[in-house]
């Protein structure tokens, strides 16, 4: 028993490892990739990991209305994410699959952005401010559909297990799948708009904004939202995959991570592509696509909810 929590522990371990290596990687390529589309040289696929080296290094200049709630919705954020890191898989089993469930999943995926939030009202400025209505505009439209997906899942699987939630679910059902189907071309066309990528990164909006509710935040506190962003990508990247294209994990290791980083590396060229082929959307363009997004979901529920 005790080995057996110990390497539990152990692959949640790696798995923070993983996006705590690898997350700016996934950055510096679809920079690279961005630039290569937009026929610009751009910088080494490296640069966010100079980037965060040199924020760390930086001294933390505290200008904001409330600097203790700027340090707790940094801290606030990169918690989030690494322990949303540790509830996925990462190419092996789930590794702590009897320490939690669906409900904590979808509780760590609003408090993503709820410290975001905090962090806008934290500062206090009129930019961060505005930033901050943005971003909760958008928490309360998008967070619901990933709320579906998790849902959506636990209804074909009868279960609010992790390791059953999270392992193709959304296909499990006898027969075509519609509702998995439906919520598959949700997740797709939403994923821009959860990781914050342009056309739908209004809330930091570096032309109207300059970065919104990151506008009065330096070093180290910087850093960390920026490793987050970052993160995004590869945590709700795996956790797509987890759910709609699980394929591959069963393989020995490190095949298994292989096949993992190969569909992660997959999805950022595609994120690339939309962000660099699209302009910026208004809050109002975008609430009305989330809206459309929210409303497929619902209908996906409902089938699921009747067997299909």
């Amino acid at each position: 028993m005790e080995t057996s929590l110990a390497v539990r522990f152990l692959s949640g371990g790696m798995n923070i490892v993983l996006v705590l290596a690898l997350a700016p990687l996934f950055e510096g390529i679809l920079r690279k990739v961005t630039a290569k589309v937009q026929s610009r040289q751009g910088p080494p696929i490296w640069q966010p990991y100079y980037d965060l080296l040199k924020l760390l290094g930086k001294e933390d200049i505290e200008s904001g209305e409330s600097p203790a709630m700027q340090r707790f919705a940094s801290w606030l954020s990169l918690a989030a994410i690494l322990t949303l890191a540790v509830l996925v898989p990462m190419g092996t089993s789930l590794p702590l699959s009897g320490a939690a469930d669906a409900y904590l999943l979808i509780s760590l995926l609003t408090l993503c952005g709820v410290s975001t939030m905090l962090a806008g009202l934290a500062a206090g400025s009129t930019y961060s401010l505005v930033g901050m209505s943005r971003e909760m505009m958008s928490l309360m439209t998008l967070e619901p559909l990933m709320a579906v997906v998790v849902v959506v899942s636990m209804v074909h699987t009868r279960s609010m297990r992790l390791d059953a939630v999270l392992n193709g679910s959304a296909y499990v059902q006898a027969g075509l799948p519609l509702a998995g189907i439906l919520m598959l071309g949700v997740a797709i066309f939403a994923f821009q708009a959860l990781i914050g990528r342009l056309p739908f990164d209004i809330a930091e909006a570096e032309t109207e904004l300059m970065e919104g509710s990151m506008v009065e935040y330096s070093g180290p506190k910087l850093a960390l939202f920026k490793f987050t962003h970052m993160a995004k990508l590869m945590v709700y990247g795996a956790l797509l995959v987890s759910i709609f294209a699980p394929w591959g994990s069963g393989l020995p290791a490190p095949l298994n991570l292989f096949a993992l980083l190969a569909k992660l590396l997959l999805l950022v060229l595609v994120v690339t592509l939309v962000a660099a082929t699209h302009a910026r959307y208004r809050i109002d363009q975008a609430i009305r696509y989330y809206g459309g997004l929210l409303g497929l979901s619902l209908v996906a529920l409902l089938l699921a909810l009747y067997g299909f």
